[in-house]
C-alpha cells in the first residue's frame, strides 16, 4: 500500500483505471485511456489497476463495480465515478484538477 501513496501524492492529477481484463465495460475504457493520456501529456497520470492483482487496495477503496475511476491530486481523493466515461469528459474533469 505504501506504493500506492507514493503514486498518488503527487502535484499533478492522477486518473486511477480500476478495471478486470473479464470486464468488457473496463476494456471499452482502454481506447478512451490512450486518448486522455495523449492529450493530457504529462499534465496529468493516467494509472491502470487490475482489480484481480490488486483485491486488497480494491477492497481498500471500496471499488465495487468495473471499470471505477477515481483522480487524485496531492494524495487526495478529488474525484471518483464508476461505469465507462468518454475522454472529453475526462480530459475536462482533469482539467478542473490542474
Amino acid at each position: 500500500m505504501s506504493k500506492f501513496g507514493e503514486l498518488i501524492d503527487i502535484s499533478i492529477p492522477v486518473l486511477l483505471d480500476f478495471y478486470a481484463d473479464w470486464n468488457e465495460a473496463s476494456a471499452a475504457m482502454h481506447p478512451v485511456l490512450r486518448d486522455v493520456a495523449a492529450a493530457m501529456g504529462d499534465k496529468a497520470k493516467i494509472i491502470k489497476i487490475d482489480t484481480d492483482k490488486n483485491q486488497e487496495l480494491a477492497d481498500a477503496l471500496r471499488v465495487k463495480g468495473l471499470p471505477t475511476l477515481m483522480i487524485y491530486k496531492n494524495g487526495e481523493m478529488v474525484w471518483r465515478q464508476s461505469g465507462e466515461q468518454d475522454a472529453n469528459t475526462l480530459i475536462g474533469i482533469l482539467k478542473d484538477y490542474l
